[in-house]
């Protein structure tokens, strides 16, 4: 079983500097072997992996970066061409893979070797990595690193801060739990989701809610001039408030996909294919702000570490048919998708008593210690 633990990094200004000309030359190799590849009719890994050595020898200051870091670069090479193959194979346009422009080439990894996790028992852990040296980590005190680690990400994003992303394997066998507690859950836009205990959670749109901001900064950004200090500048405003979207979509919605993981031993869900309903422009926006495919894979990963099962559901007519008189829209179809999900794996469903819809705002899921789910 694998797990990733994301964790903010604190480099000095020197380290920082060390940080982006290693980045370049993770860019320039993976450019370099581009290049080569592009002149060969069957490409070998392991020919391009022997190449390393002699780039190393023409280019001399390739031997200031940790050599599993630049072997990665011609794994991430094969593996961006396998990924153009299968696009091609069912049926894609596509074209060549291109070259990595600065602004496109944001993270390296450091795999199998080259990194220690160093605990202080201050605030900062330390990451050593080697060629670069220690960096301050921050890793909450609560948190513990279970498992062995087999890789670690380093990731610039857009806003300038550094964020480290550490794979781990982890040996432990999960034993199936007897089903007690299971429910349905039908996900929504003018509520995120009703279950079939007659909870209705808010959609909390943080994209809509902050359109108007964004806008506004764009705007200014789009008036600064190209290459200045204050267009840089401008343009991190306008990351950072991507990046508090993103944050707060996912708080919201890995705290609620805990308590349903910790409470519930079988899950029915609906199998959505998102691709076809964004082609409803009129919803498209608030269908991707709404996530419900990440919310499905991070109730998915975290029942199944609990022992639980998470079911997928022909979502056909769940909304139309009526089989416990007049209810909700949305509480009707979360008890369909339930029974359909139990008949799926050969279990009885047995019919529940309907109850009053209680509607749970968005804020009060956040809400840490909130009693209100």
């Amino acid at each position: 079983m694998q797990r990733t633990y994301k964790f903010r990094l604190y480099p000095s200004k020197q380290q920082e500097e060390k940080l982006l000309w290693t980045l370049d030359k993770c860019r320039f190799t993976y450019n370099l072997l581009l290049e080569n590849l592009n002149k060969q009719d069957k490409p070998s890994k392991l020919k391009f992996q022997s190449m390393l050595p002699e780039l190393k020898n023409q280019y001399p200051e390739l031997k200031e970066v940790y050599s599993k870091v630049l072997q990665y670069e011609c794994h991430r090479l094969f593996s961006n061409l396998k990924a153009l193959s299968r696009l091609k194979k069912n049926g894609k346009k596509v074209g060549k893979l291109r070259f990595k422009t600065k602004n496109r080439f944001k993270t390296m990894v450091y795999n199998q070797l080259g990194f220690k996790i160093i605990y202080t028992g201050k605030r900062c852990q330390t990451l050593h990595l080697s060629k670069i040296g220690n960096i301050k980590v921050r890793i909450p005190k609560k948190q513990t690193i279970k498992g062995k680690i087999k890789q670690v990400i380093i990731k610039r994003y857009p806003s300038g801060k550094w964020f480290s992303i550490i794979c781990v394997d982890i040996k432990a066998k999960i034993k199936q739990k007897p089903i007690k507690k299971k429910i349905g859950i039908d996900v929504g836009i003018k509520h995120f989701l009703t279950d079939s205990e007659g909870r209705q959670i808010e959609n909390p749109l943080f994209y809509e809610k902050l359109l108007y901001k964004l806008q506004y900064e764009q705007k200014k950004l789009s008036r600064k001039q190209k290459g200045s200090k204050n267009r840089e500048k401008q343009r991190i405003r306008v990351a950072r408030i991507y990046e508090k979207i993103v944050n707060k979509r996912d708080d919201f919605l890995h705290k609620l996909s805990r308590f349903y993981a910790n409470n519930y031993d079988f899950i029915a869900v609906e199998d959505l294919n998102i691709k076809n309903m964004v082609k409803n422009h009129r919803l498209a926006r608030m269908i991707i702000d709404s996530s419900w495919n990440k919310f499905i894979q991070l109730l998915s990963y975290k029942v199944e570490s609990t022992g639980g099962k998470v079911v997928r559901v022909n979502p056909r007519g769940t909304s139309k048919e009526y089989k416990y008189g007049k209810l909700d829209r949305d509480y009707n179809a979360s008890l369909n998708i339930l029974e359909r999900g139990l008949s799926g794996q050969g279990l009885s469903f047995e019919p529940v008593e309907t109850r009053p819809l209680r509607e749970i705002l968005a804020s009060l899921v956040v809400e840490a210690g909130s009693p209100i789910l």
